[in-house]
């Protein structure tokens, strides 16, 4: 297989605000890129957060990066109070040597997740769908789907088989990785197989289950997914560097990014690799600002009235200690928000509530190391720092092909 997909283009965004550019933001941004809140972008001051501390956090994330083999890292940290740190090392491209830089967009996998559950919370707030509404009252064919609802589904208590663990779907994808997939291509891989348990009943990862809600936004919105989230989410959030991509189109600047879930086992460049797989569950493409921002305004509930967010926070035990899941958002040692993991990339971005402080990670390879995922061992380290007490430790989840 091409490390590249020959029909791969790089281009700017599908769905979304073009870098720099968007005439509907008229209060979020100033012309020098500050948001309202007088942030620089992601600049960061060069005291930074003192210089002992400092000096500590650059010696964990180099620790990390020499023991993880992670070829570039973004990392942003911001304390009110106390200050920021925001660093970018390694490369971006293994084989020119370009440095990684804190301006570049990355694919975020499952923290998508994070923004099609807002769309659907947003509908929630309308008064057109219900948490506690069976699938089947907007999807037919939904195996069980009379007993399965809207909050099972964001929740990932279902019962769904993944379709992204379906050997079938995984030949399919790694086979040829340009090839788009609808929807309902993907939710046939899932069906054709038995639900693991009875709706409710305990905690799975399922793709499949945010698949089914970006269909519900769908057709009950009558927009395309991408359209919604960009109208209202994306824009009422001034997210300007953030997209849905409707193909491979991936905007500058970025970073190759490089996986080992490939058919032969070898690591290989996923950079183009279409996401249309993973569509509502892990599509999206956005930066360190944009990230930076979403992570409190998610954690927070900027854009959902305080019940309907009441509901989204209502986190539940995932059989993994320190770790538990709401409605497209998880808790770990006291930070609120979701990772991402898609072939080529993994993302953190976390909001602790009680230091109003968010962490955002952006990482050019989703190869583990030693079983875990890179991206939890830099969290982990760099909060084992800065917040002792609320120390960010979540377990792998099973890999293939999860944009979790």
């Amino acid at each position: 297989m091409a490390a590249i997909p020959a029909t791969a283009v790089d281009a700017g965004p599908a769905v979304g605000h073009a870098a720099g550019v968007d005439p509907h933001d008229k209060e979020g941004h100033d012309k020098e890129g500050r948001d309202k809140e007088g942030h620089d972008r992601d600049k960061c001051p060069k005291g930074g957060l003192g210089r002992e501390l400092t000096a500590r956090l650059d010696k964990a994330v180099k620790g990390v990066r020499r023991e993880t083999g992670v070829p570039g890292v973004v990392v942003g940290l911001w304390m009110p109070g106390k200050g920021c740190y925001v660093r970018a090392t390694g490369v971006a491209d293994t084989e020119t040597r370009r440095p990684m830089t804190t301006d570049q967009f990355v694919r975020i996998g499952s923290e998508t997740k994070t923004f099609t559950a807002t769309a659907l919370l947003k509908l929630v707030d309308d008064g057109r769908v219900g948490l506690d509404d069976p699938i089947s009252a907007y999807i037919d064919g939904v195996p069980n789907g009379d007993r399965i609802t809207l909050r099972h589904l964001a929740g990932m208590r279902s019962g769904l088989f993944p379709y992204s663990a379906d050997p079938g779907f995984a030949e399919a994808l790694l086979s040829d990785p340009s090839r788009s997939f609808t929807p309902r291509e993907l939710l046939a891989y899932g069906f054709k197989h038995r639900n693991t348990f009875k709706p409710g009943e305990k905690f799975q990862y399922s793709n499949t289950n945010f698949v089914l809600l970006g269909l519900v936004i769908e057709k009950v919105s009558g927009h395309r997914l991408a359209d919604f989230i960009d109208n209202r989410v994306l824009r009422p959030a001034h997210l300007r560097h953030t997209l849905f991509p409707k193909g491979a189109e991936f905007p500058e600047p970025h970073p190759r990014g490089y996986t080992n879930q490939t058919l032969s086992g070898e690591v290989e460049d996923a950079t183009n690799w279409n996401p249309s797989w993973a569509w509502a569950a892990g599509a999206i493409i956005s930066d360190l600002h944009d990230l930076r921002r979403w992570a409190k305004v998610v954690a927070t509930g900027t854009l959902l009235s305080p019940e309907t967010q009441k509901e989204r926070l209502k986190t539940l035990p995932t059989g993994f200690p320190g770790t538990s899941y709401g409605l497209g958002i998880f808790e770990s040692g006291g930070w609120i928000g979701h990772n991402g993991s898609i072939p080529g990339y993994q993302t953190v971005t976390v909001y602790l509530p009680s230091k109003k402080a968010t962490l955002v990670l952006m990482l050019n390879t989703d190869i583990p190391h030693e079983g875990q995922e890179p991206s939890s061992l830099f969290a982990r380290a760099i909060t084992e720092i800065v917040t002792p007490k609320n120390v960010y430790d979540r377990p792998i989840s099973p890999r293939f092909m999860s944009p979790r």
